[in-house]
């Protein structure tokens, strides 16, 4: 018999929050970015429910593949780019766009044999991870346009480092870079990520490419996805395994980590951090047992999880518990763990079963 932790991913959940962001960039195309597995949902999966999206982001080659043998034709831009002479013929056999980020890329593309590869060129504005400095973009951008390797229309595109601080000046820094940078250059710009399509409509450009917020997270702090009217992609859950009485002063998990002040139900849950669940989350951070709130008592382990039953009288092993998604939000869980919703979607491990409503 399986284990009951499962990953229920919610098709209609995706489809709004892309709808979400449409409506917040109505000008412009929405690259829906699916790297990492789909932040953790299935890249598969999420590609199909998403295959209203004008176009998709992915982090490789191989997931590049991925999509094409999922049966969608969509435009696919590989966001970090290629890496070697070998992934050239693969681009072009997959129809891919790719980023250009350096030099070293632009050499290799220059060198290369075969037809054109769409291309989009990277800015770094200010981030300091990818891209061409502000002083190298025009050269970079002329070698793109006189290569026969490279299609017809470049693409210009940033990131940005502060996109969740609203009312920071670092974004506006970017975006004023990136424009003198690319002044009079021809081409799509793309600049808005998840955070930017929602608090910072100049950067919108005719590209916005979100990607946490198509699973329902929330990119500022203090804040939920259900703040901006997005919903979650993801309900990971499991149920409950064991009902047990623990005597006052009874320690709980490993290391004796909590003390039970009086005589009381703990309830046992079959999800630990082996299937993704963080085990440094804060003490009393929530699960719902029956769709109500009971607190984490003791450390996550590998397997389990323990949890305070005194406001749950009628528990009984195979109740069902919510870890995060419909009822409670992955944002609240991530602040608990110090991390964010991200981390923790992409986190889930393979032996957690994954499902689709």
């Amino acid at each position: 018999m399986p284990r009951p932790a499962s990953a229920l991913i919610h098709a209609d959940n995706l489809r709004h929050n892309l709808g979400v962001a449409r409506a917040s960039a109505p000008a412009a195309r929405v690259m829906a970015v699916i790297k990492a597995d789909g932040y953790g949902h299935g890249l598969e999966r999420v590609a199909r429910s998403l295959r209203s999206a004008d176009l998709f982001g992915v982090a490789s080659v191989d997931d590049v593949r991925r999509v094409r043998a999922a049966g969608l034709d969509h435009p696919v831009l590989v966001l970090s780019g290629f890496d070697s002479p070998e992934d050239l013929p693969l681009l072009r056999q997959l129809g891919a766009a790719t980023v250009v980020h350096s030099p070293h890329q632009l050499d290799m593309l220059e060198a290369s044999q075969g037809g054109p590869i769409d291309c989009w060129l990277k800015v770094d504005s200010g981030m300091h991870r990818l891209g061409f400095a502000p002083g190298q973009v025009a050269e970079a951008h002329a070698r793109l346009a006189r290569s026969p390797q490279v299609g017809s229309e470049i693409t210009l595109m940033t990131h940005f480092a502060s996109s969740d601080e609203f009312a920071g000046v670092e974004t506006a820094n970017q975006m004023r870079v990136f424009e003198q940078a690319t002044a009079g250059l021809p081409g799509p710009r793309s600049l808005a990520n998840s955070a930017a399509v929602l608090g910072w409509p100049r950067s919108h450009g005719d590209i916005v490419r979100p990607g946490g917020m198509l699973y329902g997270m929330s990119m500022v702090a203090g804040t939920t996805g259900a703040d901006f009217g997005l919903r979650p992609g993801m309900t990971l859950g499991s149920r409950l395994l064991a009902v047990n009485t623990v005597a006052k002063g009874g320690c709980v998990g490993y290391a004796g980590a909590w003390q039970c002040p009086e005589d009381m139900p703990v309830g046992v849950v079959a999800l630990g951090y082996g299937d993704g669940y963080p085990r440094l989350v804060a003490a009393s951070t929530p699960v719902l047992l029956n769709g109500r709130p009971a607190p984490i008592i003791g450390r996550v382990s590998m397997d389990l999880m323990t949890i305070d039953l005194r406001g749950h009288p009628g528990a009984r092993p195979g109740d069902p518990v919510v870890a995060w998604g419909e009822g409670l939000p992955v944002d609240a869980v991530a602040a608990a763990a110090g991390t964010i919703g991200y981390e923790l979607t992409c986190s889930v491990t393979s032996r957690v079963l994954f499902s689709e409503d």
